[in-house]
């Protein structure tokens, strides 16, 4: 499992013209899932993201997370974080989860990361064709992934 969490002041996302979530002050978490994916790489990685010290404190430096500053997430799905470029020019997504393995884990990671920060998470549609917009406050960008623990 692989998130890019990008701190933002505003994101939403968008499906037929229609807002269908959106946050101020937060993280927009972006969630790629492979076929081998558990229960526990969600625990680890929402463990981390509640936990990343990526906002501000009062002396301007990376000190808080997002609970610290009482943020909000919104979370989308992207299989395309497991694209693999290596041969040719377009790409393979043989290693992103199917959707009959990755609707239970993207449900189930929106779940536990709302239980974890208390908040309702707002989401985008699985398999749907979204517009994410988003103001990057920043800009910080982070990649993590839940199979480089150590």
């Amino acid at each position: 499992m692989k998130v890019v969490l990008q701190r933002v002041s505003e994101a939403s996302v968008t499906i037929n013209g229609q807002v269908h979530g959106a946050i101020d002050h937060g993280l927009l978490v972006l969630l790629g899932i492979t076929i081998e994916d558990t229960q526990e790489d969600i625990d680890w990685l929402v463990n981390k993201i509640a936990g990343m010290r990526i906002f501000s404190d009062q002396d301007g430096k990376m000190n808080l997370n997002v609970v610290d500053v009482s943020g909000n997430a919104l979370v989308i799905s992207q299989f395309t974080l497991f694209a693999s470029t290596k041969k040719g020019n377009r790409p393979s997504f043989l290693n992103a989860a199917r959707p009959e393995v990755a609707i239970p884990l993207y449900e189930s990671f929106v779940e536990t990361l709302s239980r974890k920060l208390n908040k309702t998470i707002p989401t985008g549609k699985f398999g749907a064709d979204m517009k994410v917009a988003l103001v990057n406050d920043g800009p910080v960008t982070i990649v993590v992934d839940s199979k480089n623990k150590l």
